[in-house]
């Protein structure tokens, strides 16, 4: 009588080999975290240009429905509520919500009206993220 012997195979990982496999995916996971580390910022910037030409947009329709442009002290507030003061638009419909006047620094976007970079028009600017007026950071219909 013939005794088989019967070999079992071990198809199980060892430590080692785990342990290489999670160094190899923590090392892809740095590697990612590091390349996107300036998405954020920039993700801002386009927010803002975004947002200004939304702005830009309500205010050309502002004045094609009511016959002017807002002054600068109705500012962009007259996307919201009607003015009380000042040249009164002929027609007026709300055109955008009050959080939407907010850069996303926490800052009210700027408006000017005429516009000292854009005399035939008028100026729309976010004061950047270091909240200072005039500095490079500030991004703008300009």
């Amino acid at each position: 009588m013939k005794i088989q012997r019967i070999q079992s195979q071990n198809r199980a990982f060892t430590l080692m080999e785990m342990l290489l496999v999670l160094a190899i995916i923590a090392m892809l996971a740095g590697m990612g975290i590091f390349l996107t580390r300036n998405v954020l910022p920039d993700a801002e910037k386009v927010k803002v240009k975004g947002d200004i030409s939304a702005m830009r947009g309500n205010l050309i329709r502002y004045k094609t429905n009511g016959g002017l442009f807002p002054t600068t002290e109705q500012g962009l507030r007259a996307l919201v509520v009607r003015p009380s003061d000042g040249p009164q638009p002929s027609s007026w419909s709300q055109s955008m919500k009050q959080e939407a006047l907010m850069d996303p620094w926490g800052n009210p976007y700027q408006y000017r009206y005429p516009g000292v970079r854009n005399p035939s028009e008028f100026d729309i600017w976010s004061i950047g993220i270091d909240k200072k007026d005039g500095t490079d950071d500030d991004i703008g219909n300009w």
